[in-house]
């Protein structure tokens, strides 16, 4: 990622003036609200140059129906809006060596290059006598790579199921790994065994009744050809997690702060940090850890943004975004989704400090300087 082009034209750079970080928002608007990515799946290719967002226009759709994707081309300088890109949920997914987007709407997963001139690509579909007449309310959470990087898992909901399963990013035969009559979600494929999966139980809506009926259990394995077990054998309930890089363990967020905990021991690194949390992610190096922060949640309630250098026991706040308790906080997920990118040189996220919904960025190197 050009450091430069942070600088340019492109982006607003904007002080916190409690900690005098400086973070730098995309002011070029190709669309009225401009949002980082949920903060499981990188936004940028591996060197940087390309960084997506999700894009919407209020009252259009919603955060798990409608939006679309932009891109900023940090060798050209260019800010793109892709109307083509509509998905549903969090699932666009960058190919690390291409930038290449890839995404899920109805039955179906697409991709597209970056470069404008091209158009979208079929990929691969759910089959029709799985589907039948059924309403899809979701492809899937995210789309995350088998560690072979032949397949995404699927985490589809439609009618009154839900079906997990794997899909051949050949174009081959989608295989069906586990059926639930509750709402399982946020599936993801290990990083180093392409074989295993990691998903949650999530508040279930029912679509007969209205009523909703609440976690009691979050973080669930599933092994190809097995029965999923949850990762912990007392029932426990945390929220926001996501796969460290080593395969061996997995990261949450629970009432104390987030949480690092080995699958096989159940063993919980816990680093009390930052209270408050609601997503948190971590450094490839596990030096550092970013994360944001609400005193009480609702959809567009405020945020900080803060950094933890874990080698100083240091953290510093990145941002305090005000709330937004409009249409457009309570319609697409503007929770700041803080997340190392651009192989942990930035970190980007979402911000309200304008009045608008941005995309933000800053140097992670700036916060190390900061907590050193």
């Amino acid at each position: 990622m050009n450091i430069d082009v942070l600088k340019s034209d492109l982006f607003t750079p904007w002080p916190d003036p409690e900690t005098g970080v400086t973070s730098y928002i995309l002011s070029k608007k190709v669309a009225p609200v401009q949002e980082a990515f949920y903060f499981v799946n990188d936004s940028t290719n591996r060197d940087g140059r390309y960084l997506w967002f999700y894009c919407a226009f209020p009252p259009s759709g919603t955060a798990g129906q409608g939006r679309t994707l932009g891109l900023v081309d940090f060798e050209t300088g260019e800010v793109r809006h892709f109307p083509e890109t509509q998905f549903n949920h969090a699932s666009p997914y960058v190919d690390p060596d291409t930038g290449w987007i890839y995404w899920g709407m109805g039955a179906s997963l697409w991709r597209r290059s970056p470069d404008s001139g091209d158009e979208a690509e079929l990929v691969n579909s759910l089959p029709e006598d799985l589907i039948g007449h059924r309403y899809i309310e979701r492809f899937a959470t995210h789309l995350t790579p088998s560690a072979d990087g032949k397949e995404f898992f699927v985490d589809a909901g439609f009618g009154l199921q839900w079906v997990h399963g794997s899909m051949p990013i050949d174009g081959g035969d989608y295989q069906v790994w586990y059926r639930f009559d509750r709402n399982f979600n946020h599936a993801q494929f290990s990083p180093t065994d392409p074989d295993l999966v990691l998903f949650s139980q999530e508040n279930h809506p029912d679509q007969i009744t209205g009523l909703r009926f609440r976690i009691t259990d979050r973080m669930w394995l599933i092994r190809r050809g097995e029965a999923p077990r949850p990762v912990f054998d007392t029932p426990t309930v945390v929220t926001h997690e996501w796969w460290d890089l080593d395969g061996e363990h997995v990261w949450c967020i629970s009432r104390e702060g987030t949480w690092r905990v080995n699958i096989k021991t159940q063993e919980i690194e816990n680093l009390a940090w930052p209270q408050g949390a609601w997503h948190s992610h971590n450094h490839a190096s596990n030096k550092y850890i970013i994360g944001d922060t609400n005193e009480q949640f609702y959809r567009g309630c405020p945020s900080t943004v803060q950094f933890l250098n874990r080698e100083t026991g240091r953290s510093v706040r990145v941002i305090d975004n005000p709330e937004m308790p409009n249409h457009v906080g309570r319609s697409y997920h503007i929770d700041p989704h803080p997340r190392f990118v651009a192989g942990g040189e930035f970190v980007v996220f979402t911000t309200t400090v304008r009045g608008v919904v941005d995309l933000a960025v800053v140097p992670v190197s700036d916060l190390i300087a900061r907590t050193s």
